[in-house]
């Protein structure tokens, strides 16, 4: 049977339980095999042919949630405007909040009918501020599931309902320690400012798949009856031949017809030397044309160009990272219909006892109240607002929980060169001169003539030179050099070959100068005059200050280095022995990469990736932990879960350390959450725990949380020296 697979936008869910509810419900269908991303909103179907996407969206909605069939090459945007509602909902649950807590804590404002003034105030904080709670709850109930919105949407109403029915049945004698409405009103906002943070961690989930999509050209030169003709990429075919001038992307992938040029594809391929083009090359949609005018013929379009597939796989790898549900999600299965069934065989025990109503009541109330899990929505909010202000002041930006998960058992990870453990941008390392020339002199006269290219290496040369000559009648040789007439000679700056071609062999000095860099990894330019070679520029991608420190430091953690580059084997041995590393990879292609890393998981390795360039994005979202320079592309930093600002590889170090630590942390307070509440639980039920003491009880954990969080505070960085 024929299958087909759509991708659907999904509305509604509040946890990781949810999204296993919606894939449970699809899978039901004959045939049908569905995975739910909660963090990014979106559920991959792979389904018989002859099912109607719009049957799937139908049972989705079915199960009470909202859906509709998504664009498999469109990565979804997230509504702004229910952010936007979120905040709203919180700041004004917060702003009621504060008038019901205040006066709850300080006796100096028990004034004459106080009790009433809450009651109006969390009114709207219960019913407004905690109505997501409260419709999940009721979803969940529908399909005989409990989750955290359930125990929060019953705690905070059993503490409103019981402060109400105190404040109604004994008016002018209810008391101080007889009404919870601070208790209902706090919970409601902790729990709401842990969602709000939640969701713009989670709006950000597709930001590197648009900015990959939006990188292509919007518009193509396209070549019609040997006319120019201004048209969108979307109408391009197979086929059809474009023209793309100096400075221009390549608008999609195709083959070179007429015209010679540099192509700068740095960011889809890693190397960091522009690559020369001829007809009969092949070129890549993103890139960008350097210098002369080329006419290319189209040989893939839309969902099939490479940028395309580095898309997919990014987004892949995102849904296969996001299914690690968050630990309170897991343990709420079972923690909620336990504390629930707790309550009402108290109630019961109380009333089967002779207890009074008044005390079952209060009893019961009490195990929901100091069961309601206030602390468990400040647990991992807390830890990564420290934790990522902490990261911030270091150079560390944090994306969000999930992908601290597995940090802890890290025992890989793979550096990328360009950009990464090298600076990515070339650099004059040295200049041989030939016999009896001056070095400084060849590099005047050269730079003299790089000034009028636009070529990466020439504006290298030029700028290393600081040439006080200026270049008459400059012509540039199509990639393969430059040429002009500096001080009375006419000089001749370019590639070897070009050299050989116009002088014949180059004189042994220089020749082994060549060899030396090529060998070296590095790259040889030949500079000329009066009819002869005179000396040898050579130019490198540098290695960055520290690199070998922070590589000796990942080891001294206990992990394994790899180093990773679609660059040659040669430059990549030669960067490696500098910096210490021992294992490599070479010449790898984006999709490559990926699955260079999917190799090491398979192998049972956990493997962090570190990387900068678009070419990295899919094998960052691959890793178990992604981690982006900040130095590097915008793709890069969205797809990966930790950013070093300052582009210090050492930074590399500091993130995985921090991130260890966050995840103790955010471990540590789920723990004391529950701890501090099920240690109460017996005393609640046996009537020995008033509801107030209940709500205090509660409030020492989230306090316990919140200090234990701020201890990120005191996480240090390594040292520079």
């Amino acid at each position: 049977m024929d299958t087909i697979t759509t991708d659907l936008g999904i509305g509604g869910m509040t946890c990781a339980s949810c999204a296993s509810r919606i894939e449970r419900r699809l899978r039901k269908l004959d045939g049908v095999y569905a995975v739910v991303n909660y963090a990014t909103e979106k559920a991959s179907v792979t389904h018989p042919a002859d099912i109607d996407p719009e049957a799937l969206v139908a049972e989705v909605e079915r199960a009470g949630y909202t859906a509709h069939v998504a664009r498999p090459d469109q990565p979804e945007e997230r509504d702004g405007m229910e952010l936007w509602r979120q905040e709203t909902r919180l700041l004004l649950s917060a702003a009621f909040a504060l008038g019901v807590v205040v006066p709850a804590m300080v006796p100096v404002l028990w004034l004459p009918g106080w009790e009433w003034v809450s009651l109006a105030l969390c009114l709207p904080v219960v019913a407004w501020g905690g109505w997501p709670f409260h419709r999940a709850a009721l979803t969940n109930l529908r399909h005989g599931a409990t989750t955290m919105d359930t125990l929060v949407s019953l705690g905070s109403l059993a503490a409103f309902g019981w402060s109400v029915w105190a404040l109604m049945t004994t008016p002018g004698h209810v008391g101080h320690g007889s009404v919870y409405f601070e208790v209902a009103a706090g919970v409601t906002v902790f729990i709401l400012a842990g969602r709000y943070i939640e969701a713009r961690a989670k709006r950000r989930a597709g930001s590197a798949l648009r900015a990959l999509m939006e990188l292509g050209a919007k518009d193509i030169a396209l070549l019609v009856k040997g006319r120019e003709i201004r048209v969108p990429v979307t109408q391009v075919r197979p086929g059809d031949r474009f023209v793309v001038r100096p400075g221009e992307k390549i608008a999609t992938d195709g083959v070179v017809t007429e015209g010679m040029s540099t192509v700068d594809a740095s960011l889809l391929t890693g190397e960091p030397a522009p690559v020369e083009v001829a007809p009969g090359d092949e070129v890549v949609g993103a890139t960008v044309n350097m210098s002369g005018r080329l006419v290319v013929e189209v040989t893939r379009v839309g969902a099939e160009t490479r940028l395309a597939r580095i898309t997919r796989l990014v987004e892949a790898a995102q849904e296969r990272k996001a299914r690690a549900q968050r630990l309170a999600d897991r343990v709420s299965a079972v923690f909620v219909p336990v504390v629930i069934g707790l309550a009402v065989l108290t109630f019961a025990a109380w009333m089967l006892a002779g207890g009074d109503g008044t005390s079952a009541t209060r009893s019961a109330i009490a195990v929901l109240i100091i069961a309601c899990p206030c602390a468990l929505g400040l647990a991992t909010p807390t830890a990564l607002l420290a934790g990522t202000g902490r990261g911030a002041q270091l150079g560390v930006l944090v994306k969000g929980p999930e992908s601290l998960e597995r940090t802890r058992r890290i025992d890989m990870v793979v550096l990328d060169k360009t950009g990464t453990v090298t600076t990515g941008v070339m650099t004059l390392s040295h200049v041989a001169a030939g016999d009896g020339e001056d070095t400084t002199e060849v590099l005047h006269l050269a730079g003299a003539v790089e000034s009028g290219s636009q070529h990466p290496i020439g504006r290298a040369i030029a700028e290393a030179a600081d040439s006080p000559y200026t270049v008459e009648d400059f012509i540039s040789l199509h990639g393969l050099g430059a040429q002009g007439v500096v001080a009375g000679r006419g000089v001749l700056v370019g590639r070897p070959s070009l050299a050989a071609e116009r002088w014949g062999e180059l004189p042994e000095t220089l020749a082994k100068a060549v060899s030396a860099a090529e060998a070296g990894g590095a790259t040889a330019v030949v500079a000329g005059w009066d009819g002869a070679a005179r000396g040898v520029l050579v130019l490198a991608d540098e290695v960055r200050p520290g690199a070998a420190h922070a590589v000796r430091r990942l080891r001294e953690l206990g992990l394994d280095v790899m180093l990773l580059t679609g660059d040659n084997p040669s430059a990549a041995e030669i960067v490696a022995a500098q910096v210490g590393i021992g294992r490599v990879a070479a010449g790898v292609l984006p999709e490559g990469k990926a699955e260079v890393i999917r190799g090491l998981r398979g192998e049972g390795r956990v493997v962090a990736m570190v990387g900068d360039g678009i070419n990295d994005a899919a094998a960052i979202a691959e890793a178990d932990l992604g981690i982006a320079m900040g130095t590097g592309t915008d793709v890069a930093i969205e797809a990966a879960d930790l950013t070093l600002i300052r582009g210090d590889l050492l930074g590399a170090v500091d993130a995985i350390r921090l991130a260890r630590r966050m995840l103790g942390v955010i471990k540590g307070n789920l723990f004391w959450a529950f701890a501090y509440n099920v240690a109460a639980l017996p005393l609640a039920a046996s009537g020995a725990l008033h509801p107030m003491i209940a709500g205090g009880a509660m409030a020492v954990s989230s306090v316990f949380v919140v200090l234990n969080s701020v201890r990120l505070y005191r996480f240090r960085a390594e040292s520079r020296s």
